[in-house]
């Protein structure tokens, strides 16, 4: 599957980001747990140029703790440290500005040192639509400063939020990167609801959710939709959940489009435990998935 969704406003966005960048102290990276390098901008390395910088690691609680603890030492061997938390419940929200103190503390030292006035610290939150940044301003300050939505783009201008004394939130549109090189990481996305419904094929990352879950979380799927075994081939698979769960059309037919949205939707909404999309050194692969294959069965079988 080929995903490229970059709307105008994310172009306007990054330029106002790099504009920004010489009033920002450290740098707030906030990525989705279940995905941390599918949801990780790679141009932000560019735009942030050698700023202090710090992870976030959202929606830890639909992710896998394991593999969540992965990550953190993934990062860690970088050199980068990684925070798991979840904007939402507020879990983990309240180490964040002591991360950011530590982060700036040698910025702090030498701007006392030169007799100026310690200040709030600055920070700009960065990540890709939907990965919870509006949520995290609201949680952090503790009342609805950001609107929030659960879907892509909702952020749609810059806006300063103060947190008390210590700290001060720039909060920006969510930024995707023009071209996807990597056909899974436009998988990952939009099983994760990072990138618009209306414009992803629902059957088509089902077919990806369910090859994934089979070779990582096979018990997850037989568990949720009560399956003895797992059927080999993915479109028995589609049309078992379907039967299950009433997606049927006259004449008794399996609705493909329901049965594949109820995946998706069944996923995003942790329905199916708490599932990692993505791991270090992950060595699942579009081939292994056999999408494009997978696509021709589809169409052999309706």
């Amino acid at each position: 599957m080929s995903i490229q969704w970059f709307p105008g406003h994310m172009a306007k966005a990054r330029r106002q980001v790099t504009e920004k960048l010489k009033l920002i102290d450290v740098v707030i990276e906030l990525l989705d747990a279940r995905i941390p390098l599918s949801s990780r901008n790679p141009m932000i390395d560019e735009i942030v140029s050698g700023k202090p910088r710090i992870i976030l690691l959202n929606k830890a609680d639909l992710a896998d703790e394991k593999i969540t603890a992965e990550w953190v030492n993934h990062f860690s061997t970088q050199g980068i440290k990684a925070l798991p938390m979840d904007a939402l419940s507020g879990q983990g929200v309240n180490k964040i500005p002591g991360e950011c103190q530590g982060a700036v503390k040698e910025l702090m030292e030498k701007r006392r040192a030169k007799g100026m006035q310690v200040r709030a610290i600055r920070t700009m939150i960065l990540g890709i639509p939907n990965v919870g940044k509006s949520s995290l301003m609201n949680r952090l300050a503790g009342k609805k400063v950001a609107q929030t939505g659960d879907r892509p783009a909702v952020t749609k201008a810059q806006q300063w939020v103060k947190m008390g004394k210590t700290l001060e939130l720039l909060d920006t549109p969510g930024i995707l990167w023009p071209k996807f090189e990597d056909p899974l990481v436009g998988l990952r996305l939009a099983a994760s609801g990072a990138i618009k419904d209306e414009i992803i094929d629902f059957q088509e990352v089902s077919l990806f959710i369910l090859a994934y879950l089979k070779m990582y979380y096979p018990q997850s799927l037989q568990d949720r939709y009560n399956l003895k075994e797992l059927p080999q081939d993915k479109i028995e698979m589609i049309e078992e959940i379907g039967r299950r769960r009433g997606c049927i059309v006259s004449g008794g037919h399996i609705d493909y489009d329901k049965a594949a949205e109820l995946i998706i939707r069944e996923l995003r909404g942790g329905k199916m435990g708490r599932i990692s999309l993505e791991r270090p050194n992950d060595s699942f692969t579009v081939d292994m998935a056999r999408v494009q294959l997978m696509e021709v069965d589809y169409e052999d079988n309706r």
